[in-house]
């Protein structure tokens, strides 16, 4: 198995072109990766997730969906919420980190996808945040990062 975990800011551009990482994500199934890490955030991770759900009408591959604490869509928007319920039956594992939310459970759920992982493709356009800290965690780790839309 070849494992890619997605991560990417909650605050897209209006610009953001969903078409392209549809496109990016088909090109790493082609590569012969076959399990998606998912971190269920909105914003990139969100719409990844759509992408990789009406990838699956063509490929096989698995999609594990990586929420760091039970609950945690109850804070996203109220469309945000309805893309996360509908999306959260696409995936083939559903890994819960922590029953509640804690302090660092976020940080947790990124380490957790990166340990796991061969690539990360992240969109990262800040040098802080969630985002930046686990581009810092893979490369640490020595796990390449492959950059969206930048």
């Amino acid at each position: 198995m070849k494992n890619c975990s997605l991560t990417g800011h909650r605050e897209l551009p209006a610009a953001f072109d969903d078409n392209a990482l549809y496109d990016a994500l088909e090109a790493l199934i082609k590569e012969g990766y076959d399990r998606f890490y998912c971190g269920m955030a909105e914003g990139f991770d969100l719409h990844a997730l759509t992408c990789l759900v009406a990838l699956k009408q063509k490929y096989r591959f698995s999609i594990v969906a990586c929420i760091p604490f039970e609950g945690q869509e109850r804070g996203f928007s109220r469309e945000s919420r309805q893309v996360y319920r509908s999306l959260l039956p696409w995936c083939d594992v559903v890994s819960v980190l922590f029953p509640a939310y804690r302090n660092g459970c976020y940080l947790a759920r990124n380490r957790y996808m990166v340990d796991r992982s061969d690539l990360l493709l992240a969109y990262c356009t800040k040098e802080k945040g969630g985002t930046a800290y686990t581009v810092r965690y893979a490369k640490e780790k020595g796990v390449p990062v492959q950059y969206f839309g930048i």
